[in-house]
């Protein structure tokens, strides 16, 4: 792999580190860098449920997605980054036809990712990640339009609350600016008595800062 070269900078009078992600990180632990950001996004999640999605294939819901972040670099002589951090995120989706069923399934998510940063003109850089999440059910509801009901969606027959699975996309970063692509696939089985073999599935949007 090609490595960018960059030319030091200064801070505060003395020699500062060369930054991987744009050259406006300041923060540092043992010659790593440091950063923290916010996230604000959307999220197209569907439900995927072998016995329903026979009668007709899953349709999406979109959601919000909200959350901070936190990176580490794992050495300094690469521009890898552990990352990490907490996001409310509304997931579900709906089934239509036969069984016309609504999903809301709303998550604390704890994700894990590895990024590369990749310096692109000293401003912009871009951020290809892969990694995992683990989610808590915090709160949803199933509404069945066939027979007009509505039901906790965590309930002891209908789904679990603990998900999980793997993440991967890219990023792009402006100065403070921050945008990114990514996709998430459950490997959980999520689903109880009623809804047996069911797994989420999820495409973000998010825009953001990083500190």
């Amino acid at each position: 792999m090609a490595m960018p070269v960059m030319a030091q900078n200064y801070h505060n009078g003395r020699p500062e580190r060369p930054s991987y992600n744009g050259g406006y990180n300041n923060h540092t632990l043992d010659g790593n860098e440091i950063y923290y950001g916010l996230r604000l996004g959307l999220g197209f999640a569907t439900v995927n449920n072998s016995e329903l999605d026979k009668y007709d294939g899953p349709s999406s819901r979109t959601g919000l997605n909200i959350g901070a972040v936190a990176g580490f670099q794992l050495s300094p002589s690469a521009p890898v980054y552990l990352e990490s951090g907490l996001f409310y995120t509304e997931k579900g989706g709906r089934n239509n036809k036969k069984q016309d069923i609504d999903f809301n399934l709303n998550y604390l998510e704890l994700p894990i990712l590895v990024k590369y940063c990749v310096d692109l003109d000293g401003e912009f850089s871009l951020q290809p990640f892969v990694g995992g999440y683990l989610a808590y059910g915090v709160g949803g509801k199933i509404k069945r339009h066939t027979d007009r009901t509505i039901e906790s969606a965590f309930s002891r027959d209908l789904f679990k609350r603990f998900d999980g699975g793997l993440r991967f996309g890219c990023g792009i970063e402006y100065q403070m600016l921050y945008a990114d692509l990514s996709y998430e696939l459950g490997l959980a089985n999520i689903g109880r008595d009623a809804f047996e073999k069911t797994h989420n599935s999820c495409f973000y949007m998010n825009i953001g800062v990083n500190f």
